[in-house]
């Protein structure tokens, strides 16, 4: 006698489309990202690309949530596609969730200086700026004042060296963090100002951000000025800060660990023997000239 096959239980179409839904959001996210990195084309058609896939996400999570509910009433298959669907979901909103939560808590400003009353300009950078990104006029008082507000440790770096070997580390630093130069003049006494236009790429979609360093001073002591302002939006979420933050920190530090190197390779200089009993009674039995 056969033996009787039973029929196997459906899956929810609801699992199933929640995992349709999230599988092409991560390939349509991926995407954005490889295109917007690569350059292929402009930034805001990426980006529409990357919010659709975030919005894709959503909807399959959503779904899936839905699924929930009737696997749970009818008994039906697809509790691991909903699973998954929820965990890519959650993976591709997570970031952005936190990006916006910082985005509420920060001012909306994309252009930040140390210098706010007269801020480095940008020379050579001028030039690879289009029409649709922001312009490389800073902002005025009302963008310095949120600035203030929101940063109060974006300040000036005071060094006590020369502005020749402020510019060398400044310099050795941009190309350590690959930063892309397109500008670099050295200072010259009672001349010019050392200068840095570079271009920083954000970690994850790579936008483009332009940066330019300043170096003024004397013999002995330089001031260091940084200002980051991005292409695009109006809202850097707190990118430009951080990035001039770190900048100046790791450039203090790299000075005072060269100064301490140089300081340690100094050879001591050997001091004058001290005077022994013997010599001093010698000293003292020698009869003094008149």
């Amino acid at each position: 006698m056969a033996r009787r096959r039973l029929p196997d239980e459906p899956y929810s179409k609801l699992a199933i489309w929640s995992r349709r839904f999230a599988l092409f959001a991560i390939v349509a996210a991926l995407l954005a990202i490889i295109i917007v990195r690569s350059g292929i084309i402009e930034v805001v058609p990426g980006l529409v690309t990357f919010g659709g896939a975030l919005a894709v996400a959503a909807v399959g999570m959503l779904l899936a949530l839905m699924s929930f509910v009737t696997i749970w009433r009818q008994g039906l298959r697809g509790l691991g596609y909903a699973v998954l669907a929820i965990l890519i979901g959650g993976a591709l909103l997570a970031y952005p969730v936190y990006l916006g939560y910082k985005a509420y808590k920060l001012p909306a400003i994309a252009d930040i200086t140390t210098d706010v009353l007269d801020p480095p300009a940008f020379d050579a950078i001028r030039r690879l700026r289009s029409r649709t990104t922001n312009p490389v006029q800073y902002a005025g008082l009302y963008a310095a004042e949120q600035q203030r507000e929101a940063y109060p440790d974006i300040v000036p770096l005071e060094l006590s060296v020369s502005p020749k070997i402020a510019y060398d580390h400044a310099l050795a630093l941009v190309n350590k963090r690959r930063w892309l130069v397109i500008d670099s003049r050295e200072p010259r006494p009672n001349q010019r100002e050392g200068r840095i236009e570079a271009v920083a790429r954000t970690p994850i979609m790579g936008f483009r951000d332009d940066v330019v360093i300043r170096i003024r001073g004397n013999d002995e002591e330089a001031r260091v000025d940084v200002r980051s302002s991005s292409r695009y939006g109006f809202h850097d979420i707190g990118s430009n800060a951080s990035r001039i933050s770190t900048f100046l920190d790791n450039l203090e530090e790299n000075i005072n660990v060269a100064l301490e190197r140089e300081e340690r390779r100094r050879p001591i200089p050997k001091k004058a023997p001290l005077p022994t009993k013997a010599t001093k009674g010698q000293q003292a039995q020698t009869p003094a000239k008149r």
